[in-house]
């Protein structure tokens, strides 16, 4: 399964969501703390969305430490609303079946990864839950939006 995964990060790397979601079971069950729990089709878009949104950008992603079901990796990029560039570390653990991975969970530090992305505000409030449910409304939401301009089944 090391082979799937690194080929999951060096399709990110490319920005190719169609190769990166193609390595995810029909069943996959996604969990970060910027979207929380996305299934199945979600989990799908919501790379897909990443990606396009990337395009054309300074981002880059940098997988290491890559293991049987985990994986190191992080995220360059500067954050679209604020300018403000983001140095994100994530780690990352999988769970296969049918030879996909079915379950995909990231775990990064959210008071870090707001600091960065949003300053002062997200220094203050970055480590609150009421700042976690915030975001993931606002991810969720646009991740919604993103689905209905492709007609994309939700």
């Amino acid at each position: 399964m090391k082979d799937l995964i690194s080929s999951f990060y060096e399709a990110f790397h490319q920005l190719d969501a169609n190769k990166m979601v193609s390595c995810y079971h029909k069943d996959i069950v996604f969990e970060d703390p910027a979207f929380g729990i996305l299934e199945g089709e979600r989990a799908r878009a919501m790379w897909q969305m990443l990606c396009e949104s990337q395009k054309g950008k300074d981002f880059r992603v940098k997988a290491t430490n890559i293991t049987e079901n985990s994986a190191h990796w992080e995220a360059f990029y500067t954050f679209s609303k604020t300018e403000r560039k983001v140095h994100n570390k994530i780690d990352a653990t999988f769970e296969f079946k049918d030879g996909l991975i079915i379950k995909h969970i990231d775990v990064f530090n959210l008071h870090n990864w707001a600091k960065q992305a949003i300053g002062f505000k997200g220094w203050l409030l970055g480590g609150t839950y009421f700042f976690k449910k915030k975001l993931q409304s606002q991810t969720n939401y646009l991740l919604n939006k993103f689905m209905a301009e492709k007609k994309l089944s939700n």
